[in-house]
């Protein structure tokens, strides 16, 4: 690798420090009493039952003969994909059905939406017909779904996923957790990269959509890509000014840390 890709990968790294930093812009505590956490703040417009793919994304360590048709890997699709639903989509059970490549061309739609852009009103949302919401539409139309939200390779090598390599400070974390709230307060799904590295284990997304208060503490609520069955937490810790993965699917107890995912062009 010559001087100049160094030069490069250098400014790369520095510009991925300084927006990590500026992705948490809520003000920190510094170790002091968290604000906004005397109740649980939630997305009341998500329902989980409701509003949320059918089928998992499938861990692939844990299929080492590489199954044909093995939806793996889709993770960060997939929760790109529960806020493309939850913003610009409408369903309408009583219009006729359309057939798979309807379907497919529909859900294609969605995907080309960014995720950050600004939410339409009902009225000039895509119209999915034929069902009521996003869990029967993908329990029913499985294929169609996942054909239409697209290919992984390009998540898979996002160059905002190298930030996990990167250190990042308490004060980051804390800020994050403040701004989650305020995301939630505002009605807004909250996407989240977490990581245990160096740790091999965990490097995945989930999407919040409440928070709990507890003492010392605050659950965070979580739809998990790799478990349809029910909710999944990450716990902010304070005194530790932290984050904790306490109901993480196949994830072992303990420190992780948190970025906010797809919320900018660049971020």
């Amino acid at each position: 690798m010559n001087f100049i890709v160094y030069s490069r990968l250098a400014a790369l790294l520095s510009a991925a420090v300084l927006l990590t930093v500026a992705s948490a812009c809520a003000r920190s505590t510094n170790g002091g009493a968290l604000l906004g956490l005397e109740a649980p703040v939630a997305v009341s417009a998500v329902s989980f039952e409701r509003d949320t793919f059918a089928f998992p994304n499938m861990i692939r360590s844990r299929h080492p003969d590489d199954e044909p048709g093995l939806y793996a890997n889709y993770c960060f699709v997939l929760a790109r994909g529960i806020r493309q639903f939850a913003q610009y989509v409408r369903f309408d059970p009583a219009l006729p059905r359309l057939d798979h490549a309807g379907y497919v061309e529909r859900v294609k739609e969605v995907a080309a939406r960014a995720p950050y852009e600004a939410v339409p009103p009902p009225a000039d949302r895509i119209v999915i017909p034929g069902y009521a919401n996003l869990r029967e539409f993908s329990r029913e139309q499985e294929a169609a779904v996942k054909e239409g939200l697209g290919g992984r390779w390009w998540t898979m090598f996002h160059w905002t996923n190298w930030r996990v390599a990167l250190p990042i400070s308490d004060d980051h974390q804390e800020r994050l957790a403040l701004l989650i709230i305020s995301e939630l307060r505002a009605g807004h799904l909250v996407q989240l990269l977490v990581s245990n590295f160096p740790k091999p284990e965990l490097n995945h997304t989930v999407v919040v959509f409440e928070s709990i208060p507890k003492k010392g503490a605050i659950d965070f609520v979580v739809w998990d890509p790799n478990n349809p069955d029910g909710p999944g937490i990450i716990t902010f810790d304070q005194g530790a000014r932290g984050f904790w993965a306490t109901d993480v699917y196949d994830t072992d107890p303990g420190p992780i840390r948190a970025y906010r995912m797809y919320y900018s062009r660049l971020l």
